[in-house]
């Protein structure tokens, strides 16, 4: 399977999948007033490419976006075998998605997003 460069990755999304993926993305943001200014959203990426595929696109909008939020990408381990794990941190470092792994939602909620 080719691997594709993080700038053709990006690309693809606002210009080849702009009308199926990026424009409703936008919309539900707009029209369900999910993120107001110096919102802190937390993306959970299970690893499967749905999640990562939102984890890009709250990247992307954070970059090109007039209300300026930070979004954080966690990643609750649930005891991934060492070659998902593996797979999962090769992903994230390749599309530029600085992950944070907690091995339970306690340790996230006493560390209360100070990530």
């Amino acid at each position: 399977m080719e691997i594709k460069p993080l700038s053709e990755i990006e690309r693809s999304i606002l210009k080849n999948y702009r009308k199926y993926i990026w424009s409703p993305f936008i919309k539900a943001v707009k029209d369900y007033k999910l993120i107001e200014e110096g919102d802190t959203i937390a993306v959970a990426i299970s690893g499967g490419k749905d999640s990562l595929l939102l984890a890009k696109l709250f990247q992307m909008l954070a970059r090109h976006t007039d209300t300026p939020f930070t979004p954080i990408f966690i990643s609750m381990d649930p005891g991934f075998n060492a070659e998902n794990k593996a797979n999962l941190i090769a992903n994230c470092k390749h599309l530029d998605i600085p992950v944070h792994f907690y091995d339970s939602i306690l340790l996230l909620y006493k560390n209360k997003l100070n990530i």
